[in-house]
């Protein structure tokens, strides 16, 4: 199927940019590119499937496979999402406290404000949590209620997967998607207000 791409031991972001690149250099046709993470198959299924192609992924010997056709009349639209709040407002947490001095305070505030953002106007589009913020998407954070019910509203809930990687976290995500590099760095960029609480 198409050429292959040897996508193996690249870190964040760089499947997604390969995929991009590939897709940017065709009108039409297939390629398979080859990762070999959990987390980068996702981030390359998802990337390819908002651009309208079609995706299929073999697991071979703890290597993921993810064949993508782009063009042709089998394509269907990605998988239906929920509808995304009006404003295009981000949340960028980047710990798993609020504000600087006492910890213990900081993790009170970030809890209040996470759990308030559901009775607020205009709501986030998207949130993302980097660095030491992944710990309130992961198991035994005390908010992944809060944030569920935020995901059931629309609000798109982002994990940076490196960092879900470096803390060894990759198993414990409990709410929204692990996600990359490029894709962060997009929702940041297009984000009309950035919120950094």
């Amino acid at each position: 199927m198409g050429d292959i791409i040897d996508a193996r031991g690249l870190a964040c972001p760089q499947p997604v940019l390969m995929t991009k690149k590939a897709l940017e250099g065709m009108e039409e046709g297939s390629f398979t590119i080859v990762v070999d993470s959990a987390i980068s198959k996702d981030n390359v299924v998802r990337f390819a499937t908002s651009q309208g192609c079609d995706t299929r992924v073999e697991e071979k010997d703890g290597e993921f496979h993810v064949h993508v056709v782009k063009g042709g009349a089998e394509n269907t639209p990605g998988e239906e999402v929920k509808e995304a709040p009006a404003s295009n407002i981000a949340v960028y947490v980047h710990s798993d406290r609020m504000g600087q001095g006492d910890d213990a305070l900081g993790r009170i505030l970030i809890k209040g404000f996470l759990k308030t953002i559901k009775d607020v106007d205009p709501k986030p589009r998207r949130m993302i949590f980097v660095n030491s913020g992944i710990f309130l998407t992961t198991e035994g954070s005390e908010v992944i209620d809060a944030l569920k019910e935020l995901e059931e509203m629309g609000i798109e809930i982002l994990s940076c997967g490196t960092c879900l990687d470096f803390f060894n976290r990759k198993d414990a995500l409990k709410v929204g998607l692990a996600s990359n590099m490029f894709d962060i760095t997009s929702a940041l960029m297009e984000a009309d207000k950035v919120v950094i609480p």
